[in-house]
């Protein structure tokens, strides 16, 4: 059952979004050639608590740290090791926080040092389809209305949409109902209504769609071991529109990036 926020519930929960945002923020700073993805790890949970809040994923489902970290060709939930980053790879950062009983949870793909253009590419797409779904999570539409524009986006391009692993909705709970698949058919499945929370977040491999999954019950790779890309916001549903309770703002700063990518997705000024 969808579980409808109160305005007063939505901004609480645009606090912990924006606590998961400025973490990714300062690991921003942080990912660089050399770098262990268990150091990041231990940024981020001094950061979130700094913050008044706790980490997300830390315990959840027995999850065994702060951040899902996964370099290359995982796709999510990759664990934090002591692996040092490399140039040239890519990792994906996704990152939960529960302060005032509410969720935020936030992913963004770094680069790490100089990428092929290739690779730069497969970023830059998966972001823009991001943004491509949020558009039609609007009032009337419907989940496969989301995940069809993410899907023929990508696809347009030549890379494969994950479909085992799907966006969702946010609330008291990390994951609530609906599910928010990253492919789909216009007009199918629930309809959006206000008051509304998901997280939409694109998942997109440069070859196959395919996945398997390692030993260690979480970590997914794709099947064909190429790169895999993904991007996360949280998303609310007021006067029939899209309001993005997370950004990006932060991680631009942080990597000198000028954009109004989100201006179209915010009806309330960000308070920084």
């Amino acid at each position: 059952m969808i579980k409808i926020k109160t305005a007063e519930e939505i901004e609480l929960m645009r606090e912990s979004a924006l606590i998961v945002s400025k973490t990714l923020g300062v690991l921003a700073g942080e990912v660089k050639p050399g770098v262990t993805t268990l150091h990041l790890d231990k940024i981020a949970e001094e950061c979130i608590r700094d913050h008044g809040a706790i980490p997300g994923f830390l315990g959840l489902y027995d999850f065994p740290n702060t951040l899902c970290m996964s370099p290359n060709a995982q796709v999510v939930h990759g664990i934090p090791n002591d692996t040092p980053l490399q140039e040239g790879d890519i990792i994906s950062i996704d990152c939960g926080a529960l302060k005032n009983d509410f969720y935020g949870d936030h992913a963004y793909t770094f680069e790490v040092g100089e990428v092929s253009p290739e690779i730069k590419k497969l970023l830059e797409v998966t972001k823009e389809s991001l943004y491509v779904g949020i558009r039609e999570f609007k009032y009337g539409n419907r989940v496969g209305d989301v995940g069809y524009a993410i899907q023929k986006f990508t696809e347009d391009h030549g890379y494969g949409v994950v479909r085992e692993l799907v966006g969702h909705g946010l609330g008291r709970k990390m994951h609530e109902d609906p599910e928010m698949p990253n492919y789909g058919k216009r007009g199918r499945g629930k309809k959006f209504v206000n008051g509304m929370v998901v997280a939409i977040e694109p998942m997109t491999n440069m070859g196959t769609h395919r996945i398997k999954q390692l030993k260690d019950g979480w970590t997914i790779l794709t099947a064909d071991g190429l790169p895999s890309a993904h991007f996360e916001h949280d998303v609310a549903l007021i006067d029939g529109k899209p309001e993005l309770l997370s950004t990006f703002k932060y991680i631009n700063e942080a990597l000198g990036i000028k954009t109004n990518e989100e201006d179209e997705f915010r009806q309330k000024k960000l308070q920084l």
